[in-house]
């Protein structure tokens, strides 16, 4: 199915994921806040997002990995759908494995409870979210080239 529906579908999902993040690496970078500001933010920012964002980070995962297999006989598209895909799916492992235990942290912390090393815990995940945002960016970039790519191609 080499649908424009798909395609579609791909770029919207890649976009709206690194939309997200981008907009959140640089309008809310958490080294300004005070304590108590950023166990606000935080806490918001995980209720709110988390749900949306793993839906996102899953669903593009599958559609660009879908849209590589329906490229196998045109070997760059595949290739640079497949890396697409597996960068979708390393923000997914990082979110796994890097932010989501800090962010359950976060979530049991109050303003009396908040650890001594609360701003370690702090520059971790936003590292996480930084690597995590770059590969959103690089597959973004990926898939909007390749279909780009492919218009051009098929005008000549």
């Amino acid at each position: 199915m080499k649908s424009i529906y798909l395609k579609f579908i791909n770029i919207l999902l890649a976009a709206l994921l690194a939309g997200t993040s981008f907009g959140i690496w640089f309008g809310m970078n958490p080294m300004k806040y005070s304590a108590s500001s950023y166990l606000d933010q935080q806490q918001n920012l995980v209720i709110s997002l988390n749900t949306i964002m793993v839906t996102l980070v899953i669903a593009a995962t599958l559609v660009t990995g879908w849209s590589a297999l329906q490229y196998k006989q045109q070997k760059a598209y595949f290739a640079l759908l497949g890396i697409a895909a597996l960068c979708f799916l390393s923000c997914l492992l990082i979110s796994r494995f890097g932010n989501l235990p800090i962010q359950n942290e976060i979530l049991s912390w109050s303003y009396d409870s908040m650890p001594e090393n609360w701003t370690s815990l702090r520059d971790s995940w936003w590292n996480y979210h930084i690597l995590r945002t770059i590969a959103e960016l690089i597959a973004l970039v990926l898939v909007v080239w390749v279909y780009l790519h492919m218009n051009t191609q098929n005008k000549n």
